[in-house]
């Protein structure tokens, strides 16, 4: 992992975190674990959430929790996965909130969601490395003080923001956004584990009433 792979403005942005000794430790950490073990995302997708949504672009901000640990699984975009792998169970319950949120949507083959990073998605892992099949492995690392410090560095320095907080988890981020200049949604997490309480939520369709309302363009949902 090198933050030379990130894009020249977040880069900029973010400097001064990379400069703390908290992320010094965290990525000696990280570049151990893809030199001993199998690790996800590959090293050059890591910070793909950031190069493909520029800071200047962003007016959503979806957060979760960790990568998928399976093979093949994760793309450095939280809740996505590469073309041609089986779309995990939360996934496709956020296709099937999507069905019935959004007129017209039609649920796609593939659950690669970069055409949402590519129209101002940011699709925040709280942590963005973890071991293969060990969920959660590399939470200790420290990668949580950096991604909560891009969380509020949008919160301060943009206005308009929708950020969408799934589950308990991500609903714990609400202290970091500033709620008198941003919307914040939240819902019970996609996963089959909340028994369905995801449905009805309808932030898809709210998210783009609300960025219309501030003279921003809406999110296409359908990634195909």
């Amino acid at each position: 992992m090198s933050i030379k792979s990130l894009s020249p403005q977040w880069n900029e942005l973010l400097k001064p975190e990379f400069e703390k000794d908290y992320f010094t430790n965290l990525s000696q950490l990280v570049n151990t674990a893809y030199k001993t073990k199998t690790v996800y995302p590959p090293a050059n997708l890591v910070f793909n959430a950031f190069n493909l949504c520029s800071f200047d672009s962003v007016k959503v901000v979806l957060i979760g929790q960790d990568p998928y640990h399976g093979v093949g699984q994760a793309n450095g975009l939280c809740f996505s996965v590469n073309d041609g792998i089986r779309q995990p169970p939360s996934l496709q319950n956020i296709f099937k909130e999507l069905a019935n949120d959004i007129p017209g949507f039609v649920r796609p083959v593939s659950g690669n969601l970069e055409a949402w990073a590519k129209q101002g998605v940011l699709m925040l892992n709280a942590v963005l490395t973890v071991e293969a099949t060990l969920p959660g492995s590399h939470k200790v690392f420290g990668w949580e003080i950096f991604t909560d410090a891009v969380i509020k560095l949008i919160s301060d320095k943009k206005e308009k923001m929708v950020f969408l907080l799934w589950g308990n988890y991500a609903m714990g981020k609400q202290s970091l956004i500033d709620a008198s200049k941003h919307l914040i949604l939240t819902a019970a997490h996609p996963s089959p584990l909340a028994r369905g309480a995801f449905f009805g939520c309808k932030h898809f369709s709210k998210t783009n009433a609300y960025l219309l309302q501030n003279g921003k363009t809406e999110i296409n949902w359908s990634t195909q």
